[in-house]
This record gives structure tokens, sequence and C-alpha cells, in this order.
């Protein structure tokens, strides 16, 4: 082992270099900018580095079912694939960043190295992963000439507006077939996330009757009724749902009960002298891995049925938005195993194993019965922020713990 972590370092300078090549190419989204500059540059290294490279386009119409507004800017998936046969353990990156915002000290996107940090858009967040993917690889075959069994890395877009068209379109066309699955989002590199939680957003739409503001009674105020349909939510259904808790470890203990979290948007009035007709609010409802989405909606559509019959005046309507599943992996499992062995053997400690409070690429494997973690160099504190910088660090360190579970997977199973 001391003698792959050895090639591990010796490959560092290298990695940064990469990725500070991968950052200058601003792969910002929404809407999808830069994207086929990145594919040919990603495509280029994996190809310099041995690996069989596969880009595919996902069709236009599969974007515009999906995110409308974006599909007219092309998305591309990269495989890149070493190897052959079983198991195959895939490694998992998305390339699209957030876009930089304000308060930036320095350029987002002419990374520089500071006191031991890579600073620039998407270091952690997370083109940081993608590159100590490859620096792990690339050591891991200097070593191991042979070895049994496939890796691969996939490179994807739209993690960040939901990857239904980067993982998501990767996993339901059967691009690939995975034994083991490796996101490598910031998890920060003594932890790892073996699950995450899931979402169920919708609106809640009151329809009452609108009427001129000096006639008040002549109408049925949406305003008036839906702030008691949300009353009801924030006290008697929200008493309901954190009567559950998960038997998991979360990032947050208050993470192990389900949540909601009302009035992010509130529409409705048209000015002030009308009586409003319709108000509407939404609702996002986080789910702990142990619910599953369709009891959760069944639970939703039956108290929301119960207001109904204390208003009948008004209509109540539930319009829903999106469905997020939670995910899982077995912490018995061959790869968590694996995992948490190789993080031992580089830092001296067992990991944690933790679910992760919000959403990640992992469900889409997860509803295949895929065996995934996410695991990647951090901090996650500072993805998405002004300054987001990636540890050389962690960096270093993660990539050995990639190297080490190659050879527990590929050489040592």
């Amino acid at each position: 082992m001391a003698e792959l972590f050895k090639v591990v370092e010796e490959h560092v300078d290298w990695g940064l270099s990469v990725l500070k090549k991968f950052i200058e190419v601003p792969t910002v989204n929404p809407p999808g900018e830069n994207y086929r500059e990145f594919v040919d540059l990603a495509s280029k290294t994996l190809e310099n580095m041995g690996f069989e490279v596969d880009v595919y386009e996902v069709p236009e119409d599969v974007v515009a079912k999906y995110y409308s507004e974006y599909a007219k800017h092309p998305r591309y998936i990269v495989i890149g694939r070493l190897g052959s046969g079983k198991p195959v353990v895939h490694f998992n990156g998305h390339y699209d960043v957030v876009p930089p915002g304000s308060g930036w000290s320095r350029d987002p996107f002419k990374p520089v190295v500071e006191n031991g940090k890579l600073y620039g858009r998407g270091s952690a967040d997370m083109k940081g992963g993608i590159v100590a993917s490859l620096v792990a690889i690339k050591a891991f075959k200097e070593v191991y000439r042979e070895f049994g069994g496939s890796v691969e890395v996939a490179l994807v877009p739209d993690e960040e507006i939901g990857g239904k068209t980067g993982t998501g379109y990767l996993v339901r066309e059967g691009l690939s077939k995975p034994d083991y699955v490796v996101i490598a989002e910031p998890s920060g590199s003594g932890n790892v996330w073996i699950g995450h939680r899931g979402a169920f957003w919708f609106y809640v739409e009151i329809y009452g009757r609108q009427a001129h503001g000096s006639t008040p009674w002549l109408g049925i105020n949406a305003f008036e009724y839906m702030v008691k349909v949300a009353q009801k939510l924030m006290t008697e259904y929200k008493g309901l749902i954190e009567k559950k808790t998960s038997s998991y470890i979360y990032d947050d203990p208050k993470g192990a009960k389900p949540t909601i979290t009302i009035g992010g948007e509130v529409k409705g009035g048209a000015k002030v002298n009308i009586v409003p007709g319709y108000f509407a609010f939404s609702v996002d409802r986080r789910l702990i891995v142990e619910e599953k989405l369709e009891e959760v909606e069944r639970e939703v559509m039956e108290f929301i049925g119960k207001i109904r019959e204390e208003y009948p005046n008004v209509k109540v309507n539930v319009k829903v938005v999106n469905r997020l599943p939670p995910a899982i992996t077995n912490p018995e499992s061959t790869l968590v195993k694996a995992v948490s062995e190789s993080i031992n053997e580089v830092l001296g400690k067992k990991p944690k194993l933790t679910v992760c409070l919000g959403g990640l690429d992992m469900r889409f494997y997860s509803e295949k019965g895929i065996e995934t973690v996410t695991y990647g160099p951090g901090p996650l504190a500072v993805a998405h922020q002004a300054n987001e910088y990636l540890e050389v660090s962690e960096f270093v360190k993660v990539a050995k713990v990639y190297a080490s579970l190659l050879r527990k997977l590929l050489v040592e199973s």
C-alpha cells in the first residue's frame, strides 16, 4: 500500500494542473454554458490516460421534457472505461457549476493555489473530486498493470438543477451498468454519505371568489383561507410527521426527523382593493430514508382531504412540482466496508457514515439497487459561495482513499 500511496503523491502536481484547466472552463448552470468545450478537454484527458471514451449527447427532447428553458443548450455525458469484465467500479462527477455570484476577491475562473488551497468556482463542488479520482486511477494502473474488472469515470451535466438529464439519463438509458459507484461530491475526507434525504415539493392552491374591496361580503377571501390551511400544516401536520425518527446518523441530528418548510413561495392577490380569489403557497416536505415517496404523497393528500371537508366553501388543490426519493446504502455492504477500510488506512481512523441532509445524484443508482456512496474532498461549506476553494491536503487524502478502494475491489477481492 505504501508504494501505491507514494505514486499517488507523485501525480498530485499533474492532478492540480488538470484541475486548473477544468476550472478555467466556466460550465455555468443554468443555463449550461461551455459544456462542449469541457467535454472535449475531459475526453482528451481520459484518452491520454488510456481510457476508452464515449460521449453521449442527451437528446434535445429529453432536455425539453425536464428543463424546457435550457433545451437549446446541448448536454453531454462522458464515460471513460479501463479494463474489462466485472466488477465495474464507477466514479461519478458532475461538471456543471453554479454561477459565481458576487463577493469574489479573485477571478472565479482563473484558479490559483494559495496557502494550501486551490481557489476557483467548482474546485470543491465538484471538479476537485473528479480529478482526485483521475489521480487515483493513474496511480493504480501504474502499480497494478493487471487487475480484475473495470474502472469507469462518468462525467455528467445538470446535477445543479436536479440531475435528470445527467446521471438520471445515464442510468435510465443503461449507458453504464456498474457494480459499485462512488460519487465524488465534497463530503469531506473523514465522512461518507451512505444516503440522503428525499423531498416532496408541492403548492397548496386556494380558490375563493374575487370581489370589490368595498363589498367584501360578496367574495370569499382566498388569503384568509390560505392562512387557515397553512396554520394546520404548521401545527397539526408538522406534529404528525415529527413523531417519526430515522435509525441512521444524519449530518445534523435534527435531520433524523421529517421536516416541512412552508411559504418559500407565495402567489396570489391582484390589487389592494380586491378581495383575492386565489392564493397559493409552497411546501417543501423532506423525507427520512425509511420513508417512501408514494406513502408521503398519500399522507399529504389525506391530510388536505380532511381540510377540504372542513372548508367546503373554497376549493383546496394540491399541485405537485417535484418528487425526489431518498436513498440509502446498507452500512454492511461490500462498498461501504471497503471505503471505510480505505479511509482508515489513509487517515488512521474510521470515517463517519452519515445521511446527507440535501439531495444527491446517488438516488438514481440506488433506485436500481446499485451499491453507491458519496465521498469526495471538501470542504462542503464553501460550495456555492464566493472564494470557493479546495484544500490540497483533502485532495491528496481522498485520492489515496480512491486508490486504496480500487485495490480492494479489483485486486484483493
